[in-house]
């Protein structure tokens, strides 16, 4: 089996740019930055499944993984925010080194797959592309999923859930005292004596409305205040 030239461009081309993503996903500095790099990749990694004839492996990557779960998780850090510092704080003892050995152990996983598919490349039980989908794309991967792999496969979604149950648990926050009203919040800014009235909200009387421009206040300057200290330093300042 010879591999054509535009086979050839098509690895080499998208390759490179799911590696670029995948790296840039790892170093961005930004949740929603790292978020939008690891998409790129989900797509281009729908490419390479629909080029090599699993289509239904395709269309579910673009449209659970990076069209559901990414835009979901995208969008969350949009509305919600996560401070950079957020990261840098440990909630877990040795989280850390389980990631990386975790990422160490994934890593050697991968190599023997890959290693064990070029030894099995040339035997005679490696079969080609028109025979895994003689029966049809979705109808062999049904085959895997529930016969052959089906105790994996539940495993998988036992640990999903888990996943999102543990989620759940570390993002709820107990509250321990009485919610203030508006009356509350009134009183308690006059007894500090600072903001006695609310702040505007971001964009207010300002060229652009957005969350990260500042309003402006009654004399026409800026208030800082009245931005979310995750969205400060996007903008100069500029009105």
């Amino acid at each position: 089996m010879t591999t054509s030239t535009a086979e050839a461009v098509q690895f080499w081309l998208l390759g490179g740019l799911a590696v670029i993503g995948a790296v840039a996903m790892v170093c961005a500095t930004k949740a929603v930055y790292s978020a939008l790099f690891l998409a790129v990749t989900m797509i281009i990694l729908a490419v390479f499944y629909i080029a090599q004839g699993a289509v239904f492996l395709g269309v579910v990557q673009v449209v659970v993984y990076t069209g559901a779960v990414m835009m979901l998780f995208l969008f969350v850090l949009m509305l919600v925010g996560v401070d950079s510092a957020d990261s840098l704080t440990e909630t877990l003892k040795g989280q850390r080194s389980a990631a990386i050995a975790a990422g160490i152990g994934f890593g050697l996983v991968v190599i023997g797959a890959i290693g064990n598919a070029s030894v099995q490349s040339g035997r005679p039980e490696f079969v080609g592309l028109d025979e895994a989908n003689a029966g049809g794309n979705v109808e062999g991967l049904a085959e895997l999923i529930f016969i052959k792999y089906l105790w994996a496969f539940e495993l998988t979604g036992a640990l999903l859930i888990i996943a999102t149950v543990g989620a759940m648990v570390l993002a709820h926050r107990e509250r321990f005292e009485e919610r203030q009203g508006q009356r509350e919040l009134s009183i308690q800014r006059f007894k500090d004596g600072t903001h006695v009235t609310p702040m505007p909200s971001p964009g207010v009387y300002a060229r652009h409305n957005a969350v990260d421009w500042p309003a402006r206040l009654p004399d026409g300057s800026p208030s800082e205040l009245s931005v979310n200290p995750m969205h400060r330093g996007h903008r100069d300042g500029e009105m």
